[in-house]
């Protein structure tokens, strides 16, 4: 399997953090995205960020910016449909996604995902930890972007549910704390003593 394009989620509300982009949050000398993309970018063939608004904020990234194409913050499975629609545009097959608020998550997560989806003879995977799923990481097919869109169309929020209907794989990492994500002002904190 070629190496497929990689979608950083970015599109949520970040209430618990009381608003704004979690990712421009500094941590150590640079933004927890710089991290993320740090070990993101030299796994995948390209890298997007899903956010939606003005998408100038994000322009020292230097990441194409794709919104949500379903209104009114649809929780990650829209994210990972404009991922999707965005991969169509590159003639890409898959896409792998990470959240924008885990600045420490596997440097090996592609790699992972796509061969606990040859092992399932699957072209679907989720990570998960012994703590259980880490849903907005996983190796998405762009063939089922219209099954995707329809299902959210209809109401479906919940990844799991949508993933489990088409089997898809578990690449499972045993570390936890990788997968740790900054929702609050307080794992902000625990993240600066991770580092």
């Amino acid at each position: 399997m070629s190496a497929p394009l990689g979608v950083i989620l970015a599109g949520g509300l970040a209430t618990r953090m009381g608003g704004g982009d979690k990712g421009l949050l500094r941590l150590g000398d640079r933004s927890i995205l710089d991290h993320v993309i740090d070990r993101f970018e030299p796994q995948v063939a390209g890298l997007a960020l899903n956010a939606n608004g003005d998408p100038a904020r994000f322009t020292d990234l230097g990441l194409h910016v794709i919104a949500d194409s379903i209104d009114g913050f649809a929780g990650p499975l829209s994210g990972v449909l404009a991922g999707l629609d965005w991969a169509a545009t590159q003639g890409a097959h898959h896409i792998v996604t990470a959240a924008a608020d885990t600045p420490f998550m596997p440097c090996d997560i592609v790699p992972q995902l796509q061969l606990a989806a040859e092992i399932a003879g699957v072209d679907l995977a989720l990570a998960a930890t012994p703590d259980g799923r880490q849903p907005t990481f996983g190796l998405w097919p762009v063939r089922l972007r219209e099954d995707l869109r329809e299902a959210l169309n209809g109401g479906l929020r919940k990844v799991v549910m949508w993933t489990q209907k088409h089997n898809a794989a578990t690449a499972t990492f045993p570390d936890s704390a990788a997968f740790f994500n900054v929702n609050t002002p307080e794992d902000l904190e625990t993240a600066r003593g991770m580092l």
